[in-house]
């Protein structure tokens, strides 16, 4: 076998083990990712304790970064405001904003299709109401 096939062979070698470690790793980061988004828990916020006024909170994910203003007032919220929500393609999870001032709760049902983004925006919700007003 001459020298120029052995380097085309090593040379082919190397980027498949190049192309199996990065699937491995790959794998590993969205397997990680599911996990924790399963894991996440949202826990409803006591509205009627918080003053009035604009609530911000933020929650990230390696996929998902979302930012939400949350305007409470009179002990109830009067409006969520989406700042920022960089997803895959979790749009349909924006739907939930409303829900979450109908039902002034965060304890609503996910937005099928978009669960991971709608998780993510409940959270940020969540960190916006037990954070310090701004």
């Amino acid at each position: 076998m001459s020298k120029k096939k052995k380097a085309v062979i090593l040379i082919i070698g190397i980027f498949a083990v190049i192309i199996i470690i990065s699937s491995v790793v790959i794998s590993k980061i969205a397997k990680d990712f599911e996990d924790d988004m399963a894991e996440l828990i949202i826990h409803d916020v006591d509205m009627s304790k918080l003053p009035d006024g604009i609530y911000e909170g933020s929650y990230n994910t390696i996929a998902i970064k979302v930012i939400v203003e949350v305007a409470i007032e009179d002990g109830q919220i009067k409006n969520i405001e989406l700042i920022k929500h960089q997803n895959g393609q979790g749009d349909a999870a924006e739907a939930i904003l409303p829900i979450v001032q109908k039902e002034q709760s965060l304890e609503v049902e996910v937005i099928s299709g978009a669960t991971y983004s709608s998780k993510s925006i409940l959270k940020a919700i969540e960190n916006a109401l037990t954070s310090n007003k701004e």
